[in-house]
């Protein structure tokens, strides 16, 4: 067997620009597969990351019927057992208390219509990452008298600044329409361009005497540990208000972060299986330039058995050097861009508006290493199996003639 390897090792390298080629390929082929892959799971979890640190956080409990159609009286109940659940429970990290309305913003320059959360500015900070956003401004701790947070994309639309006066338009709980007025007292910018332009947040306090809705609420936002104690926590809660995860508010999020996993497979086994057909033709190629040689040693009694093996032998040695040597470049070039992030800033506001920012950092689980590893072995074995058969229905009489 010894002796076998090393013919093999030496064939590897009779025609060093055929397998440098091979080689290169598979390098290039695993290198380029898992960074793309790593550059998508760092986007798609950048967006999962972003929307829970804005407006969706791993919980959220609300009135069975308020999602439906936002009606203001659709408050929960028991707010005050709720608190005590939450001030109690393991993993529960922090929350947040929100009363929310529908209504329209509006300036001299013009109107758009916005979501307006009440919010407690304390409990927010410990939620949200709102407070640590702002391009312009304090948050909502200078101004005493009806002070608003605006994102950048609504203020541009509106043309507001800093201490610009802000109309809200709402109804009250008696459906009576309120129009009220607001400073802006800062300006926030997260990498959703449409949370930007859509939500603005006064203090709890402020909105609630307006509206009558003094002590009532519509929604509790709950921050866990982290992402996996979600489901634990929302069984822990004992409510009759409806309890939802991230994954069940935004279903396209939870559904993307379940598929990424199988999509990397997938695509890698893609790129694998062109891999596959350029590794067969090389290997078809070396067996035929080898025909007399091969047919000589079937003459002499060379077991079959022992030629595939050495056809398999030869595959596995070009795939064992290329493999360690993709994926570790491989692994490099997403730690780098993992630390220092890809500047995408030239589609920037085609990002934003998908939720994503314009610096993206690369990741990949660990565990995806080792799996393409094997995945690429075993491509490669299959791969053989065509030339190594090739190899054994040469007929030794036939081969050993001169051409």
């Amino acid at each position: 067997m010894k002796t076998l390897i090393l013919i093999a090792w030496r064939n590897v390298w009779r025609n060093r620009l055929r397998s440098g080629v091979v080689i290169l390929s598979v390098v290039l082929g695993l290198w380029s597969g898992l960074f793309v892959m790593a550059m998508t799971q760092g986007l798609n979890e950048q967006r999962m990351q972003s929307a829970i640190t804005t407006y969706l956080s791993h919980l959220q409990i609300h009135n069975p019927g308020f999602l439906e159609n936002y009606d203001k009286l659709d408050t929960l109940s028991h707010t005050s057992v709720l608190e005590g659940q939450l001030d109690t429970l393991p993993h529960v990290r922090s929350y947040s208390e929100r009363l929310i309305l529908q209504g329209m913003a509006s300036t001299a320059r013009g109107n758009y219509g916005v979501q307006i959360m009440g919010i407690f500015p304390e409990q927010e900070k410990e939620v949200t990452s709102i407070a640590g956003q702002l391009t312009e401004g304090t948050y909502l701790n200078q101004l005493k008298h009806n002070p608003v947070l605006i994102g950048e994309e609504l203020a541009r639309r509106l043309d507001a600044r800093i201490h610009s006066k802000v109309v809200l338009n709402f109804q009250d709980a008696s459906n009576n329409t309120i129009a009220a007025s607001f400073r802006v007292e800062g300006i926030f910018k997260t990498i959703n361009s449409a949370f930007d332009q859509g939500t603005i947040f006064v203090k709890y306090e402020d909105i609630a005497g307006l509206t009558g809705l003094q002590g009532k609420l519509h929604e509790v936002a709950v921050l866990c540990d982290n992402i996996q104690q979600a489901a634990p926590v929302k069984a822990r809660i004992r409510t009759a208000d409806q309890v939802e995860t991230w994954d069940e508010l935004a279903p396209e999020l939870g559904y993307a972060q379940r598929t990424m996993s199988s999509f990397i497979y997938i695509f890698m086994g893609i790129i694998l299986l062109a891999l596959a057909f350029g590794i067969v033709n090389t290997m078809l190629m070396a067996v035929l330039e080898r025909k007399r040689e091969l047919g000589m040693l079937l003459s002499v009694g060379m077991n079959k058995k022992r030629v595939f093996a050495m056809i398999l032998l030869e595959t596995c040695f070009l795939v064992l050097i290329a493999t360690p040597a993709g994926i570790m470049l491989a692994f490099l070039t997403i730690r780098y861009f993992g630390e220092h992030g890809i500047d995408l800033s030239v589609v920037a506001k085609g990002l934003e508006s998908l939720g994503m920012g314009a610096r993206v950092f690369t990741s990949l689980p660990a565990t995806m290493y080792l799996d393409i590893t094997l995945m690429t072995l075993a491509v490669a074995l299959l791969s053989a199996i065509v030339p190594a058969r090739r190899a054994l229905k040469l007929n030794p009489a036939e081969a050993v003639k001169p051409i």
